[in-house]
């Protein structure tokens, strides 16, 4: 068993959205491992950070993407830094993985102040760029296919999306 199609990216790249709208369009089931580590631990991810720690909750979206890789036939959407385990990167080879790309610009107006994202307190943008930075490399090494969503619409996204999975 094996997700239809994984889906990587940073935050505001609209991996949830586009998760949802592709899965409905496919008439797959949709996952999301963020879901999963908050329902493990039983708090929101952004608690999780602040009274367990990050590296808690890295541990706790290890164990979460190694069950929906085993277990999704749908599509799933990984966390933002998921890719940042090496792991993590390990199991998703020989997987479909679309990294959906996102200008700095598009995903700051996305994210906004971004109170639910921990990593990007402070200073939403300074800290998003520096993610975006540090991770754009090992997002293109997991994928498949890149599709880029700044400026597009859910339904162009998914499209494109489509479009990539016909290509692989």
């Amino acid at each position: 068993m094996s997700p239809l199609v994984v889906l990587v990216g940073p935050p505001g790249a609209g991996k949830s959205t586009t998760g949802h709208a592709l899965a409905t369009r496919l008439g797959v089931t949709y996952r999301d491992t963020d879901d999963d580590v908050v329902a493990a631990l039983g708090k929101p991810v952004a608690d999780i950070f602040v009274t367990d720690g990050e590296t808690a909750f890295r541990a706790a979206e290890r164990v979460a993407v190694r069950s929906a890789l085993a277990e999704h036939e749908g599509v799933l959407c990984l966390g933002g830094g998921a890719v940042t385990d090496p792991d993590t990167r390990g199991d998703l080879a020989g997987e479909t993985v679309v990294f959906l790309d996102v200008s700095l610009t598009v995903a700051v107006s996305r994210v906004g102040l971004a109170r639910d994202r921990p990593l990007l307190l402070g200073s939403p943008r300074a800290q998003l760029k520096m993610l975006m930075e540090q991770r754009r490399a090992l997002y293109a090494e997991v994928a498949s296919a890149t599709v880029d969503t700044s400026e597009r619409t859910v339904d162009d996204v998914v499209r494109a999306v489509l479009d990539a999975l016909e290509a692989t």
